[in-house]
Order: structure tokens, then sequence, then C-alpha cells
């Protein structure tokens, strides 16, 4: 059978196939030209440049969802973006291919992936083995996988025959159609229906849209994702979450119904504020995919109502059940989660994992990334990458003969030299990676913050039906007491007083509290530390005290009931002029030094007007630039460092100059 006669006969049955061009970067090209040539089809191409007329890179595909292709090809020679893949696959109509371009298989793994630079806190790409390998091991297995390798001359399999398919026609299929039958007789509540890709989630509620005889206010991460249930529903009264947000706390009218499209990519916080505000709700989401959603949206947000309705959509309608291109990409990047909540039984032990295991028995940390993505919105693709190869990574989980029970990873932080970390401090070097590393000396109280070696939390995770029993912190009591040659633990987290108090049993101490909420979780960030050393523990102690000298300055935090014994203090100590001359003189944000900042306006009685506006009179940074005469922000900023010079000057002019110098040589470390 020819390729034209392959590609007839998957538009018949409904299926879309992956395929493989692994050899040298001539030859992989060539291939891909020819192909086109031979094939009618729209012929997207996806990753370095090219002279095709359909192209963008792999990060800009998300600006094509909801549009479909006829064949596609992602050149994965150079660095592989596989939430690129995810995304790519579901773009495909039936009867096409995705076109794979690798390295030659057995060269690939020794290959530095330029994709890798994303995800590997790494200034330089590195080599991705394990990944590759896990790759491969998923193309030799899948019997529906073409690939073609200069090891071997090319040949098509003789794939079995599948039944004929029928494409939707833009009638309610089965499955919509029960839903909307229930939602049109739902009392006052909350539905949310979940699906993988292609199941019709948004056309769904577009459907009810149309039938709706009240007003509905249609919400969503972006515009663009409602353009599918647009085309079912018409014109839609569209508000941006931010937009809706502050429709509700003005009081305004609000329609009857709500309807959130990709309702897990908003912030959880936000989204119960909307949820809470109407009295009918529709929530439609994907549960697992390329952006890190997954069953956490469940367990996490929608187990805060609980008269909530669950339905989900099984059957695809933009291609058939079982089409070898979904289950592929669902087996390689382990989008099926439902083993991670099969019910553990048995006597439990705790164990560190090796990312070795990925080689050895790689089904034990593939479920521990399924039982990860099970309890967190945001585990991606991206993770996975980060959990096979990336350098520093370290994991511990409980388990029984059968199952998870609780999970840990851990990541390698800090160890920079004094003279970087210095540097950091002062906001003139920003290296890679270090996150809870680099914030303490970028927005702490220690220029040497950084030389200290910690092991940042990046993910816990304990099964949902074990929840509540103690595991978690037991999990981390045993890494405590395990890992060897660093100072503390930390983690970062969106600060909210119910997490807080685990990480609180668990034996953390606050010590940096965020001035803005996160995008990812709507929430102010805090950072917490779990001292193992001296050094830590004074590391610990002294940020403690920062803290509490700050914290009546941190108006997102007044409000809080945190365990930090407030000490407000309006006089300068020699932290504080440290701290200010920083801020003066190099690159040191204005909101780390807040509290120095105030306290030093306590001491002056120089005018300081950019100063005062922003941090006394609580003005916004455009009607200070307007009153002011400034073109931005970052004249606003270059004003208030000279108030803060001038002021300093006007207190110890000596110590000012040498603390100029002093600040100043930091960034010829």
């Amino acid at each position: 059978m020819s390729l034209a006669a392959l590609c007839a006969r998957m538009a018949d049955e409904g299926i879309r196939r992956l395929l493989v061009i692994a050899d040298e970067d001539e030859v992989c090209l060539q291939q891909a030209n020819d192909l086109r040539v031979l094939l009618p089809g729209d012929w997207l191409w996806v990753g370095e440049a090219t002279d095709w007329p359909l192209h963008c890179a792999p990060r800009a595909l998300t600006t094509l969802l909801g549009r479909e292709f006829t064949h596609a090809v992602l050149d994965a020679r150079y660095g592989f973006d596989v939430a690129a893949l995810a995304a790519l696959s579901g773009t495909l109509k039936p009867g096409s291919f995705l076109v794979l371009l690798t390295p030659p298989l057995d060269a690939w793994a020794q290959r530095p992936d330029n994709d890798s630079c994303r995800w590997s806190d790494t200034a330089e790409p590195i080599a991705t083995p394990r990944f590759v390998e896990h790759f491969c091991r998923a193309l030799r297995q899948d019997e529906n996988v073409i690939l073609w390798s200069h090891s071997y001359s090319f040949s098509l399999p003789a794939f079995s025959a599948r039944p004929a398919w029928h494409a939707a026609t833009g009638a309610p299929e089965r499955e919509q159609a029960e839903v909307l039958a229930e939602l049109a007789a739902m009392p006052p509540g909350v539905m949310v229906v979940t699906a993988p890709r292609g199941r019709g989630k948004s056309a769904l509620a577009g459907m009810h849209l149309a039938r709706l005889a009240t007003q509905a206010i249609v919400t969503a991460p972006g515009r663009a994702a409602t353009d599918v249930l647009a085309s079912y529903a018409g014109e839609i009264n569209f508000m941006a979450p931010d937009a809706l947000l502050a429709h509700i706390i003005h009081g305004q009218p609000l329609a009857d119904w709500l309807i959130v499209d990709e309702a897990a990519a908003i912030p959880g916080p936000l989204l119960t504020t909307l949820v809470s505000a109407f009295r009918y709700v529709l929530l439609t989401t994907t549960v697992q995919g390329y952006e890190g959603t997954g069953q956490g949206f469940l367990l996490k947000f929608c187990a805060g109502f609980p008269h909530l309705i669950h339905r989900e959509l099984h059957t695809p309608l933009r291609w058939a059940e079982g089409c070898p291109l979904e289950a592929f990409i669902s087996t390689v990047l382990l989008f099926d989660d439902a083993s991670a909540l099969a019910q553990p039984v048995g006597e439990a032990t705790t164990l560190s994992l090796e990312q070795s295991a990925w080689s050895t028995q790689p089904s034990l940390p593939a479920a521990l990334y399924r039982l990860l993505t099970s309890a967190h919105y945001r585990t991606s693709p991206l993770d996975l990458r980060r959990m096979m190869d990336a350098p520093g990574q370290h994991f511990w989980l409980t388990k029984t003969p059968g199952a998870l029970l609780a999970a840990l990873w851990l990541v390698e932080e800090g160890g920079l030299s004094a003279g970087l970390s210095r540097a950091v401090w002062a906001g003139f070097r920003r290296p890679r990676g270090n996150l809870v590393a680099q914030s303490l000396a970028a927005h702490g109280g220690s220029p040497l913050a950084a030389t200290l070696r910690g092991l940042r939390v990046s993910r816990i995770a304990v099964h949902p039906s074990r929840q509540r029993e103690g595991l978690g912190q037991a999990l981390i009591a045993h890494a405590r007491q395990h890992v060897t040659g660093c100072d503390y633990l930390s983690v970062s987290f969106g600060y909210t007083a119910a997490l807080w108090d685990f990480w609180q049993r668990c034996g953390f101490h606050l010590v940096r509290l965020g001035s803005h909420r996160e995008a990812s979780s709507g929430c102010y960030t805090a950072m917490a530390l779990l001292p193992l050393t001296a050094a830590g523990q004074a590391l610990v102690d002294n940020e403690q005290r920062r803290l509490a000298r700050d914290l009546p300055w941190l108006d997102a935090w007044r409000g809080e009931k945190l365990p930090l014994a407030v000490n407000p203090q309006t006089t300068l100590n020699d932290d504080d002029w440290l701290e200010l001359a920083g801020f003066a003189f190099a690159h040191r944000p204005l909101s780390s030094a807040t509290g120095a900042l105030q306290r030093l306006l306590v001491q002056v009685d120089l005018p300081l007007n950019a100063l005062r506006m922003q941090l006394t009179e609580k003005r916004s940074e455009a009607d200070i630039c307007r009153v002011r005469g400034l073109s931005g922000r970052k004249a606003l900023l270059v004003t208030q460092r000279q108030e803060a010079a001038s002021a300093l000057s006007l207190l110890d002019p000596e110590q000012t100059i040498l603390l100029k110098e002093q600040v100043r040589q930091l960034q010829f470390f």
C-alpha cells in the first residue's frame, strides 16, 4: 500500500498516525519535503525557521489551537518540545500524519537537546538519555507508529483494517445530549464537565448557551479559548476573569449563568470567587493534556462545592475511538492517570528513588509522576522531562506493594559563590534556576544567603483516599532525616491558611512574604525554610527578625494571622542601611526594601514625593507618573532611587559614600 492510499484509508477510519523520520539533518529535511510534495494537505511546520508557507515556533503553537490541519511536521532534530507534540496532535484531522523529525535513534541520547534549557536550570543544553530511552521504548512497543531510519530500509507495515468512521454532524451526540438535558433541569448549583481533548466539551457549553432563555456570562483564560464555544452559541457575553472579578467586587449586576471554558487554567482562589457569585455555573475543562491540568482540579477545586455535579465525556468526536496518534501521545507522556487512583492496600514502606529507575524499573517513577499529576493542576510534560534528566533532582516515596501512598520531589538549590550571591543580592545578576535560594538573596536580608545549600520541595502529593493521615508530614520528616549535604529544606507556595498549617506542622518557618499575587495560584507567594544545620538556623533567625520588623509595612499581609512576633521599629539599623544602599545605588527592588524605606521616611524631613506617594499615600504607579510628569515605571523607579540616595546623604554623608562604593563593586565580582 502507498502512503497516499494509507492516508485515504485513515480518513475513512477516522484516525491519525505518528510518522517518525530518524536520521541526519539533511536526510530528515529532504524526506519531509518529499512527503509534502507526495501528500496533499496543509502541512504545518512546527520548529526551526523554514521556507514552508505555514509554520510557527513550538511555543507559539497555542495560538493555532481551535484550528485543524491535514498533516504537520514537528522538528525535534535540535530540541524536543513535548508540550508542542501533544498540542499539535490535537489539531490534526483524520487521515493526517504527524511527522516527527529526530536525530538517528542510536545517536539521539548523546546529543544535547536545546529545549532542555527551559526545564533543566542549566546554562547550556544537556543530553536527555532517559527521556530518549523512554520515547524509543514507546516507539518499539507501538505497532501503529511508522518509523523511517537510516539503520534499515523503509516499508509500510500491514495495518489491520478498522471500522468505518462517521464524523460528528454538529448536532449533540449521545453523551452531550444527556448532559444538556441534565443542565436544562439543573437546580441552582455547579456542574463540571471534564474530558480529554476532542470530546466536545466546548461545543457542549456552546449548545447549552444557545438554548438558554436567561442571560449568561462566559469567561476563560483567554478570549481565543472560547472560539469553539462561540461557534455553537453565536454571540456571547465574554468577560476576562479579572474583569469579572472587578464586576463582582463592585457589586455590579450579574447574569443568572456563568460558563467557564478550560476552568482548570484559572487560578483556584479566583475561580472559587467567580463561581460563588452565580446561581448557576457550568465549568468545562481538560482532564489531562499538555497544559498540565488533571485530576488535581477535581480533587482540589471541586471538593469545595459539596453539591457539585461532575460529568465526563469519553467519546472522541473529531477522530475515532482508539486513534493511534492519541494513544501514542497518551502513552509516551503518561496522560493516563487512572492507575494513580488505585486503592492502596498492604504495608507501607518509604524509600528514595533515583533517576536511573526510569531505565531499570520505569513503572515506579511513572506511577510517581502520575500521582503528582493527580494532585497538582500544573504538573505538565515539562515536569516529566525535568524528572527524567535534569540534574539535582531527588525523589522520595511511600508505597504499598500495589500502589503509591505519597510522593516527594526535591530540587537542589544554592551553593553559589560568595561573589555571585552578593551580585544576586544587589540585583546585578540573575543566574538560571535556584528559585528559593536566589529569592532569599535577591529579596531577603542576607547577601550571602545563596551560598548555603538547600533542597526545595518542588512537589508533594498524597493519594486522594489516604489524605489527612499525616503521610505527607511523615514523608517530609523521613527526607529530613536522610538528606545530606544541605543546610535547609525549602518550599515556595501560594499562601493559604490551610497550606501554611501543613508546612508549619512539618517544621518549616516563614522567611519571605511576596508583595503580588501569583498568576498560577491567585495567592500571594510565601517561602519557608526547615533548617538542617547551624548555618541554616542562622539564616532562618535572620530572615524572621527582618520579617518581624517589616510586617507592619507589608500591606498585603496585614489581615493574615502569621506565626511571627511583630516588632514595629522606626529606627534604622545596620541592616536597613545596607538594604537602602542596595536600593539607592544598585538594583534592589522596591518591594524588598519596603520596610527599610518606610523607616527612612520616618527619619527624614525631605519631601521624597515619589516614595511617599507610593509607600505612604498608596497611590498607583500610573497616578504618580501622571502627577510627577514621569514617562513610566522605569522613570519612577529612577526617581525613587535618587530620593533614597539624597535621604541617606542627609542622615550620614560619609557612611553613604562608603556604602555606595561597596554596593557598586558587587557587580565586578
